[in-house]
């Protein structure tokens, strides 16, 4: 009876252990929804996987939660209950706390409005800016189209160059923030998602300059892996162009 009741104790240490509280609330409403289901959503080794969810039906206000072990961009997605194949998915970068997401139905993702982690305000920040890079950009592409069109070979390079230039802004400004913005989880989070393919004195200068909380976060741990990685790769194509050398030689 003594081991049963030791073994019980230890079953039940076991399971409590397993099962972590929520320390993530997320809430919200959605104007317009009468039916549905929400799923709250993450990447798990690469993979889009539910935490949570909820079934709307008449009320349009939500509410779920999970436990997350660090600072991470997490999504919200709706699955309408209509002939429209298109459902609709917000990011937003959440932490311990509450998250608040209000928005409509017809326009889910653009009217959405956050309240959250200071990561999320940074990001909103970052997304404000980057829109306008993308503005110019898309100024860029028509003029091209208007030129391939007028057979103006001039026109098309000068395009070229601004491009290029345009590009090169906008990766030193992800930099630039993501420096200044060391002590939070979007510098890590903005190195991987928009300048992972930038010079790797770039990508190391990021992390280096993180804080030491954030290089043990979750984006913290996965550049400091793909900048070993990236050395590696880079090692290896230098061993490639010296052998190439030598065999033209």
């Amino acid at each position: 009876m003594k081991k049963l009741a030791l073994l019980l104790v230890i079953l039940i240490s076991i399971t409590a252990c397993s099962e972590k509280e929520s320390n993530l609330i997320v809430s919200g409403e959605i104007k317009g929804l009468k039916k549905g289901t929400l799923y709250l959503q993450k990447i798990k080794d690469t993979l889009l996987v539910n935490v949570d969810s909820v079934i709307v039906n008449g009320d349009p206000a939500f509410r779920m939660e999970t436990y997350i072990e660090s600072p991470q961009i997490m999504y919200l997605y709706l699955e309408k209950v209509d002939n429209n194949r298109y459902d609709d998915r917000i990011d937003f970068f959440a932490d311990k706390g509450e998250v608040s997401i209000k928005t409509k139905l017809d326009k889910f993702e653009t009217s959405a409005e956050i309240v959250g982690s200071v990561n999320q305000e940074k990001l909103m920040e970052y997304r404000k800016m980057i829109s306008r890079f993308n503005d110019q950009n898309l100024d860029l592409i028509k003029d091209s189209f208007e030129a391939e069109k007028a057979e103006d070979e001039e026109k098309l390079m000068e395009i070229d160059k601004k491009y290029d230039r345009l590009l090169k802004r906008k990766y030193l400004y992800t930099v630039n923030f993501a420096i200044n913005n060391k002590d939070h989880e979007i510098a890590p989070y903005l190195a991987l998602s928009e300048v992972f393919d930038a010079n790797i004195k770039y990508l190391d200068t990021i992390y280096t300059s993180l804080a030491p909380k954030v290089k043990k976060s979750k984006y913290g741990e996965e550049l400091k892996d793909f900048l070993k990685e990236r050395r590696k790769q880079e090692k290896l194509e230098e061993k490639v162009e010296e052998q190439s050398g030598e065999e033209n030689s």
